[in-house]
């Protein structure tokens, strides 16, 4: 009886490690959910809007069974997110954000929709909450590396790029999406 109940609480610790993580981990990003619209000046050049360091991939944008099946307001945000209504995913995941404070999605995509609207500060304030939050939040450092190109500050932008080569234990989509920004950025630079 006793060997049953030990076996029982094992296999129960054991299935609810990957469950947890699967729960808690970063949404993983979609390459197609979100394109370019704007340009960004760079070293007084005005770039197309394919140039200007965005992520490509916001997977999480979908609808899954997270936070957004218990939240209105953080569902009504990514879609706006996936619809390109910055405006929209900034008023509801705020809304979102005043319930659920220890919410690092919800930070990063403000962050996103701030960053969209070429409003890189209160962008970067909502990607350093986010990584307050979870230090190991991927999407926000690729962002805010992402934003620090913007800024020109490319130390920053490595900073963020070696957070992620320490995070990413295998191959992830926000390492290789800041390394091909600031490959990007560096191109620029040079001419």
């Amino acid at each position: 009886m006793m060997r049953s109940i030990l076996i029982a609480a094992v296999v129960g610790v054991l299935a609810a490690v990957p469950a947890s993580y699967l729960l808690t981990a970063p949404a993983r990003q979609d390459r197609a959910a979100t394109s370019a619209r704007a340009g960004n000046d760079v070293f007084g050049m005005v770039t197309p809007a394919e140039a200007w360091p965005i992520c490509s991939t916001m997977s999480a944008m979908t609808e899954t069974p997270d936070r957004a099946a218990l939240d209105p307001d953080f569902a009504a945000g990514k879609r706006a997110i996936v619809a390109g209504d910055w405006n929209g995913a900034i008023k509801a995941l705020s809304s979102a954000g005043l319930r659920d404070a220890r919410n690092a999605d919800i930070q990063n995509y403000l962050g996103y929709a701030y960053r969209r609207l070429r409003q890189v500060d209160p962008a970067m304030r909502h990607y350093q909450q986010a990584l307050r939050l979870n230090p190991r939040h991927r999407s926000a450092h690729e962002h805010l590396g992402e934003a620090y190109l913007v800024q020109g500050d490319l130390t920053k932008a490595k900073e963020h790029l070696a957070a992620l080569e320490r995070i990413c234990l295998i191959p992830c989509d926000e390492y290789d999406d800041l390394r091909r920004a600031i490959a990007k950025y560096d191109k620029v630079a040079e001419r």
